[in-house]
């Protein structure tokens, strides 16, 4: 690994069940395991950290902080954050590994946050996971590329679109 803390970004998916992932991988000596710690010990209404398992008391490796990005909204949303949101991200991250995006012997050292985003309205247990699972290790894979590219930002400054907002005017004020 290069670079001291890689910041990952991925969104998957479409609707309600769509996964948006953002990421912080690094050592654990260094400000990212400050950071992992101090989320960690610091938890707020409605956004209690935890560390994400692929099954009770077996966390993934790098230990992964989950961060929630939503507050949960009732009992189902909670389930889907707690739940197949949380499979896909351990999923994902073993998966990082398995690939070789984050090497093995990092997986003692270093250290991930996940921060996480689960629609309010999401409906499909099973999808959310899928997402969250491909989401997570796309965010991995891109920010140890140093993804995205600064020509593809910069060619799409004058059309920023997301699934929430497209703006009417494509062309900055002058």
């Amino acid at each position: 690994m290069t670079a001291a803390v890689q910041l990952g970004e991925s969104f998957v998916g479409d609707g309600v069940n769509a996964a948006h992932i953002n990421t912080v991988l690094g050592h654990r000596d260094g400000p990212a395991g400050t950071a992992w710690a101090t989320a960690l010990a610091t938890p707020s209404q409605g956004h209690v950290p935890f560390v994400a398992v692929l099954r009770p008391s077996l966390p993934v490796k790098p230990m992964t902080l989950f961060v929630t990005k939503a507050a949960p909204a009732g009992d189902e949303h909670g389930l889907l954050i707690w739940g197949p949101a949380q499979a896909g991200v351990a999923a994902g991250v073993a998966d990082a590994v398995a690939d070789g995006v984050i090497p093995r012997e990092a997986a003692d050292t270093h250290a991930v946050i996940a921060a996480v985003w689960v629609n309010p309205a999401a409906d499909d247990a099973e999808t959310v996971y899928r997402n969250n699972r491909e989401a997570t290790r796309t965010a991995l894979a891109n920010g140890a590329a140093s993804l995205p590219a600064l020509d593809e930002v910069l060619a799409a400054r004058d059309r920023p679109t997301n699934p929430f907002f497209t703006p009417l005017s494509t062309t900055k004020d002058t």
